[in-house]
């Protein structure tokens, strides 16, 4: 009877390797999925968020619906975008898909 039990024990902690083993691919896909898909959609989120909540008067802005303009008054959810001259639209501040700086981007040729 002690031969069972033994027998029995040995084949237990053969099973428990074999769980870790089989285990292994998983973490090992999720670890390379995390690193190289999640995190740096996660960077460059933070990253437009920032860019969003930073934007002030006079920044040229364009919304989500590709509309490109300049950002008359910045309130905390809205942003009001003058698009032409006296024309004004009204835009939530979380649909705006990129802001430029006061004096635009820098020359190509420069």
């Amino acid at each position: 009877m002690t031969t069972i039990s033994i027998l029995s024990a040995a084949g237990g902690a053969g099973g428990a390797g074999g769980f870790l083993i089989s285990v292994m691919p998983l973490v090992l896909i999720f670890a390379v999925f995390y690193f190289l898909l999640i995190r740096p959609q996660q960077k460059k989120m933070k990253e437009h968020q920032g860019k969003i909540g930073a934007v002030k008067k006079n920044d040229q802005v364009v919304t989500g619906g590709g509309l490109v303009g300049k950002a008359v008054k910045v309130d905390d959810e809205y942003v009001e975008v003058e698009i032409a001259n006296g024309v004004r639209v009204k835009a939530v501040k979380a649909t705006l898909s990129d802001v430029m700086p006061r004096g635009g981007a820098k020359p190509a040729n420069d």
